[in-house]
């Protein structure tokens, strides 16, 4: 796998290959994440479980869940959390991080959780839903498993509409992050992995579509940095 393109190309074999990537990257991600961010991801994931509206007794499910960051945040609001992702080193992480939370973290596969149908009050997913092979698929499995009422929240790198900003930001990310994976983890082409995941995927506007699509009320799109970032929230 010397090159990013392929762990995105859509084929049979994806997700396997988007699967070692997040295996490879593991040890370092919360690291990479803190300097390419400039540590505003943490900033961006607080957005999320705020608006998220939690409060004590609810349920949340926070797929693709990665080292914890927004399943920590939600029960530190006093919800019951499960974090789900189908990264075993991931996992390994978030749980090395669970001492003083009780998140129940579990593998699984976000087009597939094979959890019950209108169970969570809030089901979140930060950075994961353009990995999927399947985004709108993934989208879908949010709904299903979101009670009526409660909330499924997106939290993404978005499409800045102006110009130059998209200009600025895509070549921040085909360029400059690649180099924090060469630094760090010894693996540039692990890193171009994000740009790569952005090419074909519909960023806010798609989401959007879809919440809408499925008959979610309350549709939202919030905007950070020119929609650099994006948190669609739709109420099932």
């Amino acid at each position: 796998m010397a090159m990013a393109e392929g762990y995105f190309s859509s084929d049979e074999t994806r997700a396997e290959r988007v699967q070692n990537l997040f295996e490879v990257i593991a040890p370092r991600y919360d690291l990479i994440n803190d300097l390419q961010s400039l540590w505003l991801h943490r900033y961006w994931k607080r957005r999320l479980v705020s608006l998220s509206n939690p409060s004590s007794g609810q349920r949340a499910l926070d797929l693709c869940c990665g080292t914890g960051d927004v399943a920590f945040g939600l029960a530190a609001h006093g919800v019951e959390v499960t974090g789900m992702d189908f990264s075993r080193a991931m996992l390994e992480h978030a749980g090395e991080r669970n001492s003083a939370s009780e998140v129940t973290f579990q593998w699984g596969d976000v087009l597939n959780t094979e959890l019950p149908d209108n169970h969570f009050d809030i089901v979140t997913i930060a950075y994961g839903l353009r990995n999927l092979a399947d985004f709108e698929g993934g989208l879908k499995e949010m709904y299903r498993v979101t009670k009526p009422g409660g909330r499924m929240l997106i939290l993404d790198f978005g499409r800045p509409t102006f110009g130059p900003w998209r200009w600025v930001y895509s070549t921040y990310l085909r360029w400059m992050v690649p180099v924090f994976g060469r630094v760090f983890c010894s693996d540039a082409p692990a890193y171009a992995y994000i740009h790569e995941s952005l090419e074909n995927y519909p960023a806010q506007d798609g989401v959007e579509k879809i919440l809408w699509e499925l008959d979610c009320s309350e549709v939202a799109l919030h905007r950070i940095l020119g929609s650099a970032m994006t948190i669609n929230v739709g109420v099932k």
